[in-house]
């Protein structure tokens, strides 16, 4: 048996093992956290509200009160019936009704009305939901984001709101409490883990009496942001998301310790810091995040209200080693490459098979991107947006870098995670006096093909030449490597319109500035179809350069794209 295998099998068995571990800490668990109900009863007052620092629509206010609850591209119309009492179109959209991340709208509308809504529909949640402690309503992550909206919201929740009513929802908190922390030893994602302390963290800053609490979730805090924000500010699973997630929840808590006038750990503190260069490595000059490991659309509204915390206003950082990313930046030119291994099984149910793929923009265009995550309802693409001919990268015979379980084999619990992945990937960065330079390689076909992927870019300092080698060799390992066809694929932005020049060569068009040619050294350079999952309206199609070749025929390719200054039209 190959050691690799025998590696992979260990990682697999380690994972369920925790799993069975988890299982077992829930389960002793249990009869303490029913006890627990007598240790954290119903707080008197809440001493602060955190601030919600997601954008609001107050538009959509009006759109709730007539019954229409618009979430995860489903809309449904609740003909004045209760919404909690409905049956919801998919688990994405039933998530976001009960997390109630939507009151924040109701709360920017400012009307007498949206307060009474937003209060009546809390009763009527309350009411069909409350005194439970499972189901889909109270999955962790959705109890949590709940907690964290309810606690954000609370002053339009409770002004004018009757004794009764306010004593309901103080005893919700509470029952909040209990549930989460009995759920805590058991929560198998683990950024539902971290979601979970931020909630808890939150509830006991916020809620008079429950110092206690606000003690015991810090530590547990600390802990996940330890294990899960890695030391260059990346997060483990690797997604650029959730780092502008993690930063719209954990920066309002950062404020509710200073206003409470307790310490902030410094776990936290330093999170943040490493956090904020980090997210702006992945942002192209339109303001929109790289494509890879599960990104899916950018909302500029959230990036922006995230870096506008940034007090140290830091520079994008250009070398992730921990992370496993490159930026690289020529005048108003951006190369962004990933260069990382997969992640920990744990956190790689989002990650892509795309190792040393690529994106590229100039002059404020995205010329080059990968496919994308596609949005929230989309499942059926989420497996292909996964795959490595999804990316700007080499391909051998059709087949991913990266292993991704199905669940068909093995246990499901597996379903989705990276089982098996490229193991060595080397990154070398030097800079000469006219570009700067990447020696990159990762072994992802090595076990089953034999071959070895070595991709060398160098991005011209002046931002008017991007110039790239593909390089398969063989390992000594035995396998098809020989004769293996690969394809080196370019996936283009919808909004860059190609034209085949006398050469061959291609011609990129954006919508303003100059065109770019790709050119690749005595190869035919293909245009076929692709998709782009991660537009606004949903996927679109648009096309892709493809060199083909065969290992022992084409071991080097090399291509470039070069800046091509044209005479005005009008000339």
């Amino acid at each position: 048996m190959a050691s690799s295998t025998v590696a992979e099998r260990l990682r697999v068995t380690r994972y369920l093992a925790g799993g069975v571990a988890r299982k077992l800490r829930s389960a002793a668990s249990s009869p303490v956290g029913y006890l627990s109900r007598w240790r954290f009863p119903a707080p008197e007052r809440l001493l602060i509200a955190p601030q919600d620092i997601r954008t609001t629509d107050p538009t959509i206010a009006d759109d709730i009160y007539s019954g229409y609850f618009n979430f995860a591209s489903r809309i449904v119309n609740t003909h004045g019936l209760s919404p909690f009492d409905l049956d919801s179109p998919s688990a994405e959209w039933e998530a976001a009704l009960h997390g109630f991340g939507w009151l924040r709208h109701l709360r920017a509308a400012d009307t007498p009305l949206a307060k009474a809504n937003a209060r009546s529909l809390v009763t009527e949640w309350i009411a069909s939901r409350g005194r439970l402690d499972r189901g889909p309503a109270w999955a962790p992550a959705v109890a949590s984001r709940r907690l964290l909206s309810w606690l954000s919201q609370s002053p339009l929740i409770l002004e004018a709101a009757d004794r009764a009513f306010y004593r309901r929802f103080m005893k919700s908190l509470g029952w909040h409490a209990r549930v989460l922390q009995r759920a805590m030893p058991g929560v198998r994602d683990p950024e539902d883990r971290l979601l979970t302390t931020i909630a808890l963290t939150q509830l006991g800053l916020c809620a008079q009496g429950f110092d206690k609490l606000q003690r015991r979730a810090s530590r547990w805090l600390s802990e996940e942001i330890d294990a899960q924000i890695l030391p260059d500010g990346g997060h483990i699973g690797r997604c650029p998301q959730t780092l502008v997630d993690l930063l719209l929840d954990i920066l309002p808590l950062r404020q509710a310790f200073v206003a409470r006038s307790v310490a902030v750990p410094p776990q936290l503190l330093n999170a943040v810091d490493r956090m904020m260069p980090m997210l702006r490595l992945f942002r192209h000059q339109d303001g929109a995040l790289a494509l890879f490991n599960g990104m899916g659309v950018t909302a500029p509204d959230r990036i922006a209200t995230a870096l506008a915390y940034d007090d140290a206003r830091a520079l994008p950082l250009a070398n992730a080693p921990h992370s496993g990313y490159q930026r690289v930046e020529g005048q108003d030119a951006v190369l962004l490459v990933e260069t990382g291994k997969p992640p920990p099984l744990p956190w790689s149910g989002h990650a892509h098979a795309g190792c040393l793929s690529l994106e590229f923009s100039a002059g404020g265009h995205r010329l080059l991107v990968n496919c994308g995550a596609p949005s929230s309802g989309r499942a059926a693409f989420r497996l292909a947006s996964r795959a490595t001919a999804a990316h700007n990268t080499l391909v051998v015979m059709d087949t991913n870098s990266s292993r991704i379980a199905t669940g068909r084999a093995g246990a499901r619990t597996l379903e989705g995670l990276i089982v098996a992945g490229p193991s060595d990937v080397r990154v070398h960065r030097t800079e000469d006096a006219e570009a700067t330079n990447l020696e990159l390689s990762h072994d992802g076909y090595e076990r089953r093909f034999g071959l070895l992927h070595s991709r060398n870019l160098s991005l011209s300092h002046d931002g008017r030449r991007l110039t790239g080698e593909d390089s398969l060799t063989t390992s000594g390992r035995r396998g098809a490597g020989a004769s293996a066809e690969f394809a080196v694929r370019f996936h283009v932005h919808p909004q860059i319109h190609l034209a085949r020049l006398e050469d061959g060569s291609i011609l990129m068009e954006p919508p303003s500035g100059d065109p770019w040619v790709f050119a690749a050294d005595g190869m035919v350079v293909d245009v076929e179809e692709s998709i782009f999952f991660a537009a606004p309206d949903g996927a679109r199609a648009a096309q892709q350069l493809v060199l083909h070749g065969r290992a022992n025929l084409n071991p080097n390719i090399r291509w470039s794209l070069t800046r091509h200054t044209m005479p005005s039209r009008n000339a």
